[in-house]
C-alpha cells in the first residue's frame, strides 16, 4: 500500500512529529486541525473563526492529497468548553451539511489555551 506524507508548513509538525495528513491506499486520515492560519501562525479568538480556519486548513490537506471536504465519511470535534459547539453548528453544516460525515464531539484540553476547537477527519481519494 503505498504511504504519503501531506503537509500544512506548520511549525508545530516538526516540532512534534507528525504530519497534517496521511494518504493511505485510498483512505486520507487528516490530524486533528486548529484555527492557525499556518501562513501567519495567528489564531483567532473567536471559536466561530477558529472552526472555519480549521475546516479551510483541512480542505487544502485533503487537496493536497487527491480528496475534498466532500469525501469525507468521519468527522471529530474536539473542544474545551462544550459550551462553544452550538455556535460553530452554522459553520459546520455550511462545509457538512450535503456530506453528512459520521460525527463525534469530544470536550477535552487542548494544547494550546488559545485554541477552542480542534477538527479531525478521515476521507476516500477521489
Amino acid at each position: 500500500m503505498t504511504r504519503t506524507l501531506i503537509s500544512s508548513g506548520s511549525t508545530f509538525e516538526a516540532q512534534i512529529g507528525y504530519s497534517r495528513a496521511v494518504v493511505a491506499g485510498n483512505w486520507v486520515f487528516v490530524s486533528g486541525t486548529t484555527g492557525f492560519d499556518y501562513a501567519t501562525m495567528t489564531i483567532s479568538d473567536d471559536v466561530v473563526v477558529q472552526a472555519e480556519q480549521c475546516l479551510k486548513n483541512i480542505a487544502s490537506a485533503l487537496q493536497q492529497a487527491g480528496s475534498s471536504l466532500q469525501d469525507v465519511v468521519r468527522v471529530t470535534y474536539v473542544l474545551p468548553q462544550t459550551a462553544d459547539f452550538e455556535a460553530c453548528w452554522p459553520v459546520l453544516r455550511k462545509y457538512f451539511g450535503e456530506v453528512r460525515p459520521a460525527a463525534m464531539m469530544i470536550s477535552a484540553g487542548l494544547a494550546d489555551p488559545r485554541m477552542k476547537i480542534e477538527i479531525e477527519v478521515t476521507a476516500l481519494k477521489n
